[in-house]
């Protein structure tokens, strides 16, 4: 097996877990505008239209039982996505608008959606 198999395959596990909550945002009507948006210090997995209101989704799929995705949002990486949407924002000359952050976590018990993380 060669040493980049197994980082590979996690790569293409979580564009695959991005995929499947795109399409599930999709289904509910929102409009995907950027995927994977990457700056220097952070990445926003997928950005996308809801009514007037510009939401950024972090996804997180997790394989190992007992470990739910919704574990690794904790204070520091909220403030982390936080400081990456404010480059987004402003990049994209948008500042102002309303945002939020929403979760999509994917595990083995299915896909959940939990709307502006922000706010709790």
């Amino acid at each position: 097996m060669r040493p980049d198999a197994g980082n590979s395959n996690s790569v293409q596990v979580g564009r695959d877990a991005e995929d499947r909550a795109a399409q599930y945002l999709m289904d509910l009507g929102y409009t995907i505008v950027t995927r994977r948006y990457k700056v220097r210090r952070g990445e926003i997995d997928l950005v996308a239209v809801d009514g007037e209101t510009i939401v950024f989704v972090e996804v997180k799929h997790r394989r190992t039982p007992g470990y739910k995705p919704e574990e690794s949002m904790g204070h520091k990486k909220i403030q982390a996505i936080t400081r990456t949407m404010r480059e987004y924002l402003s990049e994209m000359e948008l500042e102002g608008r309303e945002v939020r952050l929403d979760l999509v976590a994917i595990d083995s018990d299915g896909l959940r959606h939990y709307q502006d993380m922000l706010a709790l």
